[in-house]
C-alpha cells in the first residue's frame, strides 16, 4: 500500500469507478444492484484510504468490496423475498464471490456503455445527470445533492427511480447501440455533459457562482469520452468548449466573490494552458468538415480567449460564427447571443432590434438574462433609466444571488 497522505483519492476513485462497474454488471447482469454495491465500495474507500493507504491494486480491492456487498444485498432479497413466498437463494454466495477469469484492472473498458445506460432515453435530463454523475463520475449521493443544492433523501429518491426506470425499460445490460441509435444516444450523452458542465460554470441557484466540483467533473468525462470516440468531432468541440470557457472561471469573480463581466475580467488570470489545449483541439476539429454546433461554440470561444482585451476581441468574426450556428442549431439563447455580437459589431441599436424578436419566444420572454442583456444594450445606448429598469427586473426573476447582487449593483450605478 502507498503511504497515508497519499493525494488524490478523489480523483483515483472516479477513475476506477465505471471499470468496476462495468465489471459487476458484465458478471451478474444487474445495474440496479451492482450500482449500489459498487458506491458503497467506493464510499468504504473513502473512508479507510486516506489513513489507511491506497492498495497496491486499487481497482482489485474496490471489486471485492463491491461483490461482497453484492452478495449482502442479494442475501437481503431474497430473505425478503422467502419470509414472502418462500422462494430461495437462487445463486450460492461462494458463486457470487469466485474469482473472476479477468480482475478490475484487465477487464473491457465499458465507459461509453455505461454513459449510454445511464442517459437512458426513459429518464429525464435532471435523473440522467444524477446517474451519470453517481455511477459513471463516481461522486457519492451527497456530493450530487450538494452540488445541485437539494436535501440527500431527495437526490437519493430521484437516483433510485432513475435505476428502476431503466431496469424496467429492461436496459440493466451493458451494450453498445449501433447505427443510428449510437449516434442519436451519443448525442444525449453529450447533452448530459453539457447540461453538468453549465450547471457547473454558472450555478442555476444558491449563494455561489459556481460549483467547480461539476465543471471539473464534466469536463474529466469528456475527455474520457473523446478517448472513447477520438474521431467524432462534435464530442471534440465539446471537450474544446468546456476547456475555452472553464480557462476563464478564476477571473470570473472579485475576491470578494461578486460577478464580474467578461468586458471587465483580468485575463491575466485565465488559464492559459486550458486556452491553448482547447484552441488547438478545435482548430484540429473544424477543418475536418462535418461542423456541429458545439464545435461553433467552441470556435466563439477561442475568439474570446485569444483576444489581448475586450476592445481587441473581433466580433464581426463572432457574429459570423452565431450566424451560422444558429442555421444549425436554431435556439432563442443563440439569437440572444448573436444579438449581443450584432450589436457590438454593428451598433446597440440593431442589437436591440433583434432581441424584439425574442419577446414572444415563450421560452425565453420572462428568462432574466434577455432583460439583463436588454439592459447592456439600452446602457450602451445612453438609455440610463430605462436600462436600470431592466437590470432590476432581471434582478428580481433570477435565482442565482452572484447574478442579482451584480444586476442590482448596475442598476444602482445608472440612477
Amino acid at each position: 500500500m502507498t503511504g497515508p497522505d497519499t493525494p488524490g483519492v478523489e480523483e483515483l476513485l472516479r477513475a476506477h469507478a465505471p471499470r468496476v462497474l462495468g465489471a459487476m454488471v458484465r458478471r451478474h447482469g444487474d445495474f440496479y444492484g451492482c450500482e449500489d454495491a459498487v458506491q458503497e465500495a467506493l464510499i468504504a474507500a473513502a473512508r479507510q484510504w486516506p489513513g489507511e493507504g491506497v492498495p497496491e491494486r486499487p481497482g482489485n480491492w474496490l471489486l471485492a468490496v463491491a461483490r461482497r456487498r453484492y452478495v449482502d444485498l442479494v442475501r437481503s432479497e431474497a430473505a425478503r423475498r422467502r419470509r414472502e413466498d418462500g422462494v430461495a437463494l437462487a445463486t450460492p454466495a461462494a458463486e457470487l464471490l469466485a474469482p473472476a477469469a479477468d480482475e478490475a484492472a484487465e477487464q473491457p473498458d465499458d465507459s461509453l456503455a455505461l454513459l449510454f445506460l445511464c442517459c437512458h432515453r426513459d429518464l429525464s435530463p435532471p435523473s440522467r445527470i444524477a446517474l451519470t454523475l453517481r455511477a459513471v463520475g463516481g461522486l457519492t449521493t451527497a456530493q450530487i445533492a450538494a452540488a445541485f443544492l437539494v436535501p440527500e433523501a431527495t437526490m437519493a429518491q430521484r437516483i433510485s427511480r432513475a435505476k428502476q426506470t431503466v431496469r424496467t425499460a429492461g436496459g440493466d445490460a451493458l451494450a453498445l447501440p449501433a447505427g443510428e441509435d449510437r449516434t442519436a444516444r451519443l448525442a444525449e450523452v453529450r447533452h448530459v455533459l453539457y447540461l453538468v458542465f453549465n450547471e457547473g460554470y454558472t450555478a442555476s441557484a444558491g449563494e455561489d457562482l459556481t460549483v467547480p466540483e461539476l465543471s471539473s467533473e464534466a469536463i474529466r468525462l469528456a475527455r474520457l469520452l473523446h478517448r472513447l470516440v477520438p474521431d467524432d468531432e462534435e464530442t471534440a468541440g465539446l471537450l474544446a468548449l468546456m476547456l475555452l470557457t472553464d480557462a476563464r472561471r478564476p477571473a470570473r469573480t472579485d475576491p470578494h466573490g461578486a460577478l464580474v463581466p467578461l468586458a471587465d475580467q483580468d485575463r491575466g488570470r485565465w488559464d492559459a494552458a486550458l486556452i491553448a489545449e482547447g484552441v488547438g483541439l478545435i482548430s484540429r476539429t473544424l477543418p475536418r468538415g462535418r461542423v456541429g454546433p458545439y464545435q461553433l461554440q467552441a470556435a466563439v470561444a477561442a475568439v474570446h480567449d485569444e483576444a489581448e482585451s475586450a476592445e481587441a476581441t473581433d466580433w464581426p468574426q463572432i457574429l459570423a460564427l452565431y450566424t451560422l450556428l444558429e442555421r444549425v442549431a436554431p435556439n432563442p439563447m443563440v439569437t440572444l447571443n448573436r444579438a449581443v455580437a450584432v450589436a457590438m459589431a454593428h451598433g446597440p441599436g440593431e442589437g436591440l432590434a433583434l432581441l424584439d424578436t425574442l419577446a414572444a419566444d415563450k421560452r425565453l420572454a420572462r428568462h432574466h438574462r434577455l432583460l439583463a442583456t436588454r439592459a447592456h444594450l439600452l446602457e450602451l445606448t445612453g438609455d440610463t433609466a430605462a436600462a436600470a429598469a431592466a437590470y432590476r427586473e432581471a434582478a428580481r426573476r433570477t435565482t442565482s444571488a452572484p447574478e442579482r447582487r451584480h444586476l442590482t449593483e448596475r442598476a444602482r450605478r445608472l440612477d
